[in-house]
């Protein structure tokens, strides 16, 4: 009996976490634990659509030999971890030639981001969007304005990739917070309790960010030690 809208495997905090998502969103979600591939396809409605949430590398491409006789042509394979885009590319283009679509998919927001709403940065065979943008959309994150912070990125390892460029930049960041709180407890010999009330303004203007919240809850955390 095909009831799912799409299949997960992994079954990790991210894993758990997008099928509550997408169950609050009316999605069916077939998670893979203990059964064979030929059963978990079996409930996919057509054309099948399955997320891999497993670790990057050699395990992606484990589960997708597993699954490949088992899909037929048009059926979707979608790797949402953490890929290194060259791989993308090179998944992309193997299954293109067996008559599977695959799509790369950057998530960003972590545990709590995957449970309401992550951003979302796919990428791949351009055929497979139809068909996943309804999912995708549904369950990413919304802007102020309600666009949903998802669209197609472009085509091969393009999802992968600007993931890469979001984590970069995201790395970025830390750092110069990193240096800030150098200078204002090595230089200007700032409190804890001050150093907290220059992020909180900043959070408060063009540097409104996560990262700079978090940082100014984390000064403001008094240990019970």
């Amino acid at each position: 009996m095909t009831v799912a809208d799409v299949g997960l495997i992994g079954l990790a905090v991210m894993g758990q976490n997008l099928i509550l998502n997408m169950n609050d969103h009316g999605f069916v979600v077939c998670a893979y634990n203990r059964t064979t591939s030929k059963e978990f396809c079996s409930k996919l409605k057509r054309p099948r659509k399955i997320i891999l949430l497993v670790k990057a590398g050699s395990a992606v491409d484990n589960f997708i030999e597993q699954l490949l006789p088992h899909l037929e042509q048009g059926d979707i394979v979608i790797d949402g971890g953490n890929s290194h885009f060259p791989d993308s590319i090179r998944r992309c283009k193997e299954l293109e030639d067996k008559g599977i679509l695959f799509v790369g998919s950057g998530v960003s927001g972590g545990e709590e981001g995957a449970r309401y709403g992550p951003s979302l940065m796919p990428g791949g065979n351009p055929k497979a969007w139809e068909h996943i943008k309804p999912i995708f959309q549904a369950i990413a994150a919304k802007a102020p304005d309600g666009a949903p912070c998802c669209d197609w990125v472009g085509e091969s390892g393009a999802g992968h990739y600007v993931k890469m460029v979001h984590n970069g930049i995201e790395y970025g960041d830390m750092q110069l917070i990193t240096e800030v709180y150098h200078i204002m407890k090595e230089v200007l010999h700032l409190t804890e309790d001050e150093m907290a009330d220059v992020f909180e303004t900043w959070n408060k203007g063009d540097l409104d960010s996560f990262l700079i919240e978090i940082t100014r809850d984390i000064l403001r955390y008094k240990d019970q030690d």
